[in-house]
């Protein structure tokens, strides 16, 4: 088999229904749909086997998250390629094969994704209808600012901006959005599939991150396009997202930050120490966020900080202490008051200042 495209459904029902007509067109004769359903109430197998029979289904006795179901569903799967796609992604015939093709062509390139467009759901006709501009999720491709706060060429913070081409040059960063990634099964493998006490949200990051610790480079294509919705599982506005987000940049720093000092040539008592103190400083910021949280009313997100920090010093433990590849991406810039400062103007700047447009 070429290409393993894998689902993980957790009750997405109606998605599955809309998304996956269009995605088994897509899929060439090498290639295999598979849905594993993280215990799903729903009904989505029952409905999976009445309207795609053909579809090969994994059922999980229990939801895995985002980490334990893939790691439990691509264990059982065997293909030269796997990709990972969410229920809420719309495709288009042809997205698929620049996506092997580079991976084909450049055999340095472990994990590579396509651009992310926006899908809104229009209130009244129920229709889904393409944007324009890039999607939250990974837009053009991802990178960590200084304190290891996520942005993509196209995205910051929530702010997205049109695709005017100008990002259409492929471009190795530091992480792809999970929503939609290609990689090799050997990578996988070799990697160990995902971090599970991440269970969802960033583990994509980690994955990516470890993959160029590893010695291999991640890349956005362009020239493949595929349509997220986005949200369909946990609201953007969750505590309970914010909590694992905020829990998983600390795991984040502590399974890479060391080993990404050691491949900058940093003795190991001084990439630990450096490891350790950018930590300290992320936690600071967390904090000072918790406190404005606090104070602007929203007392749910405050209580989500202080419950992400309490999960992250019970499951934090020390993480890569070796490296054969120097990893890119990371972006020696405070993303975040830039992008109050600038506010629109925040992409032009980025353009010019880190993607050399």
């Amino acid at each position: 088999m070429r290409a393993a495209v894998v689902i993980l459904n957790w009750n997405t029902k109606e998605y599955l229904r809309s998304f996956l007509p269009p995605l088994l067109r897509s899929l060439g004769k090498e290639d295999r749909l598979v849905v594993a359903d993280n215990a799903s109430t729903d009904g989505s197998l029952a409905m999976m086997a009445e309207e795609f029979p053909s579809v090969q289904t994994i059922p999980l006795d229990k939801n895995y998250g985002f980490t334990g179901g893939y790691n439990r569903a691509l264990s059982q799967l065997d293909a030269k390629y796997f990709v990972l796609i969410n229920s809420d992604i719309l495709v288009e015939d042809g997205w698929l094969e620049p996506l092997i093709s580079y991976m084909e062509a450049h055999p340095e390139c472990g994990l590579c994704g396509p651009k992310l467009h926006g899908l809104v759901k229009s209130a009244d006709k129920g229709e889904y209808i393409k944007t324009g501009c890039f999607e939250y999720a990974g837009a053009a491709g991802g990178f960590l600012d200084r304190f290891a706060f996520p942005f993509c060429r196209g995205r910051v913070l929530q702010r997205v901006c049109k695709d005017e081409g100008q990002y259409d040059t492929p471009m190795d960063v530091l992480w792809c959005s999970g929503s939609c990634l290609m990689l090799r099964s050997s990578v996988w493998k070799a990697l160990g599939g995902f971090d599970e006490r991440f269970f969802a949200h960033m583990e994509e990051i980690d994955l990516c991150w470890r993959a160029q610790l590893a010695g291999w480079k991640v890349c956005n294509v362009p020239q493949s396009r595929v349509w997220h919705l986005g949200g369909g599982t946990l609201s953007p506005k969750s505590p309970w997202k914010l909590e694992l987000n905020y829990r998983n940049n600390l795991l984040l720093l502590d399974n890479n930050l060391t080993a990404t000092y050691l491949a900058a040539g940093a003795s190991l008592q001084k990439a630990k120490r450096k490891a350790k103190l950018k930590t300290a400083m992320r936690v600071c910021i967390d904090n000072i966020t918790r406190i404005i949280y606090f104070f602007s009313g929203k007392a749910d997100y405050a209580k989500a900080v202080g419950k992400a920090h309490a999960g992250w010093k019970r499951l934090r433990r020390e993480g890569l202490l070796k490296a054969t590849g120097t990893p890119v991406g990371i972006i020696p810039i405070n993303i975040i008051p830039h992008a109050l400062i600038r506010r629109n103007g925040i992409f032009p700047y980025l353009d010019k200042k880190i993607f050399g447009i």
